[in-house]
């Protein structure tokens, strides 16, 4: 494993632990040249999972892409990353579970705001309002008063 403080391909496992319930390895290394430590993962390698975008392009899913979306729906919100993280790993888990190998960009973010909903209100309406492309202040009101009525009707939104 390349270090990436100093490049040197050469690092030695200090600790190994199961993580995300187990589907991955967590490994904590440290670099011989450098002497720092850095983590990898290391999880089963799976069937690619296509993203079809809206303009017809595919290209491969991309977690890292997910969680930076999550994070920054839940940016100055009271949110450990480690919760954010299972979130993106349960979004991922249900899409390979879905034994289909592509994905509409739509439905991906659809699902995405599907899951922020009961996760987090404001993050919900953060990922909505860029997902959606609120065209004006009406619909933005719009997207509110339905979160408000499903939240009265008691949905399970739960705040953070």
């Amino acid at each position: 494993m390349r270090c990436p403080f100093c490049q040197k391909p050469d690092s030695r496992v200090i600790d190994t632990r199961a993580a995300d319930d187990g589907h991955s390895i967590r490994r904590r290394r440290e670099c011989t040249g450098c002497g720092k430590r850095f983590t990898t993962y290391e999880a089963v390698e799976t069937v690619p999972l296509i993203v079809v975008k809206n303009d017809g392009r595919r290209e491969s899913f991309n977690r890292a892409k997910l969680l930076t979306g999550l994070v920054r729906s839940c940016d100055k919100r009271d949110i450990p990353l480690e919760r954010i993280e299972a979130l993106a790993t349960d979004i991922e888990r249900e899409l390979r579970n879905s034994m289909t190998r592509e994905v509409t960009a739509r439905d991906l973010g659809e699902l995405v705001m599907e899951k922020l909903k009961s996760f987090d209100e404001v993050a919900y309406i953060r990922f909505a309002s860029v997902y959606r492309k609120f065209a004006d202040i009406g619909s933005f009101q719009a997207e509110l008063t339905d979160l408000l009525k499903a939240k009265e009707q008691g949905s399970g939104v739960l705040a953070n």
